[in-house]
């Protein structure tokens, strides 16, 4: 339980961190949110890690649970699903806070360079889909369908 809800810690706080970001106009602070992220992708990543091996372990452990059953395969094919999403968002972002530091350095000026990439569709999208992918994963560990 305690991996699901760092995960669901993480999730949360990286959205707040990313809308505050996206709320504001000077690149210094946009920099400073976006580098706070990184505290929450540590709860995210580590959450996923404890849920996927204790949930892992449990399905071993457990004769009424198989590695076959629809809502653990579905769980173990969203987990990869968040876990790439995740992943190419967080690269993406990476990119937008660099830039915002640069912007810092250079003058701290409003860019609207900068709130096009904090407001990039496809960036969004990756970050909102992974965030659903683990919602959906938590789910499907509590309502365990067909059980």
């Amino acid at each position: 339980m305690g991996g699901a809800f760092s995960v669901l810690a993480g999730a949360l706080l990286a959205v707040v961190l990313n809308q505050a970001a996206l709320r504001r106009s000077k690149p210094s602070e946009t920099a400073l949110l976006l580098g706070l992220t990184r505290v929450a992708v540590v709860l995210i990543a580590a959450g996923m890690i404890v849920t996927l091996a204790f949930g892992l372990w449990l399905v071993g452990d457990t004769p009424a649970y198989d590695l076959g059953d629809g809502w653990i395969s579905a769980s173990l094919a969203l987990w990869v699903i968040a876990l790439v999403l995740g992943s190419v968002a967080g690269r993406r972002d990476r990119h937008t806070r660099e830039f915002a530091e640069r912007l810092a350095a250079e003058g701290d000026q409003p860019s609207p360079e900068l709130a096009a990439r904090m407001r990039d569709p496809v960036t969004l999208t990756l970050s909102y889909g992974s965030g659903l992918a683990i919602v959906a994963i938590l789910i499907l560990m509590i309502w365990r369908p067909g059980n």
